[in-house]
């Protein structure tokens, strides 16, 4: 492993300029929060920095703070924090509940919110050290290779499937992340930070050099809110999802004013579903409108040679996902 010096940083500015004073003085920094994802990439020799930056030593950004307005969540908030908080999961549960299934109870005692969001791919030709896109090549060696866990919507050049629980869950409260960096903060909506192959074939977010992600903010849920989030996994525990739901229905008693609905496992981004929004919006959820939203969840995909059964089975999980929303 390549010698590495620590930066401990106080704020997001802080870590942002560090960072790039780092990167001025022709050195690779990384930030690191939980550090789970970003130390097994350095083991592995896929990220070989100079500098780490530690995210952990600012101030006031592992919390959860309610108002009239929502929910904001600070980003070295630990996935075990969010999976217990009581506001969390009585009106975000699809959040708690994509927190609580991630990895084991280890990880998420240290991992974070925002470190799960950017967590780079799980692919094994990316984490074996292949050349592919996302290791500075330009191919993707699962098209024609190991591709069972690969994109079935979304891909190319890059079949890599994105594998965070708690982004699928973020685009379905309709989020906005708090972004800091050289240039000061932006805002920007969940669903506009995370890009397709075709935009970026090296990374999966909009992040600039020496940005990072500062905080989440989530609305406030409107009245007869119900959310859940249903995971399918090839083993109990540790693994990413397979194929994931993040369901939030606004319900009047059992009538669906409106949808949001967004898949993970199955593509590059979380994939949200817009026709199925459509299909689900002021109609009576029942067991045939949910088994049509499962057909019509799969218009669009394409399967590698080894990963066809994602299609059924996304088939199913949208199903039931849309059932146990509804209650």
């Amino acid at each position: 492993m390549k010698t590495f010096s620590n930066s401990n940083a106080r704020s997001p500015q802080d870590a942002s300029s560090r960072s790039a004073q780092a990167r001025k003085a022709g050195q690779t920094a990384v930030f690191a929060g939980g550090g789970s994802d970003v130390l097994q990439l350095v083991k592995d020799r896929i990220v070989q920095p100079d500098v780490i930056v530690n995210l952990k030593t600012m101030a006031n950004l592992n919390q959860v703070t309610t108002s009239a307005a929502g929910v904001g969540i600070g980003g070295q908030t630990t996935l075990d924090t969010i999976s217990r908080h009581d506001s969390l999961v009585k009106e975000y549960t699809v959040l708690a509940e994509a927190a609580g299934s991630a990895a084991t109870p280890q990880i998420r005692n240290v991992g974070t919110i925002a470190g799960n969001v950017c967590q780079r791919p799980w692919c094994w030709y990316y984490r074996n050290g292949f050349q592919c896109y996302k290791n500075g090549g330009n191919q993707c060696f699962s098209v024609v290779g190991e591709n069972q866990f690969h994109a079935i919507f979304g891909g190319g050049p890059s079949y890599i499937a994105h594998p965070s629980d708690t982004a699928p869950a973020l685009v379905a409260l309709d989020a906005t992340f708090r972004l800091v960096g050289p240039g000061g903060e932006r805002r920007v909506p969940a669903s506009d930070f995370f890009v397709l192959p075709r935009v970026n074939s090296a990374h999966e977010n909009v992040l600039a050099d020496d940005e990072l992600l500062a905080s989440i903010e989530l609305p406030a849920v409107k009245a007869g809110t119900r959310s859940r989030y249903h995971k399918v996994m090839d083993r109990e525990t540790w693994t990413h999802a397979v194929v994931s739901a993040a369901v939030v229905l606004e319900m009047d008693q059992d009538v669906c004013r409106s949808a949001r609905l967004v898949l993970g496992g199955v593509a590059p981004i979380p994939w949200r579903l817009p026709e199925v929004e459509r299909m689900l919006a002021g109609q009576r959820i029942t067991e045939e409108l949910a088994a049509k939203a499962g057909d019509a969840s799969v218009t669009g995909a394409r399967a590698l040679s080894k990963n066809a059964y994602k299609i059924p089975l996304t088939r199913g999980v949208v199903r039931r996902a849309i059932l146990e929303t509804r209650g």
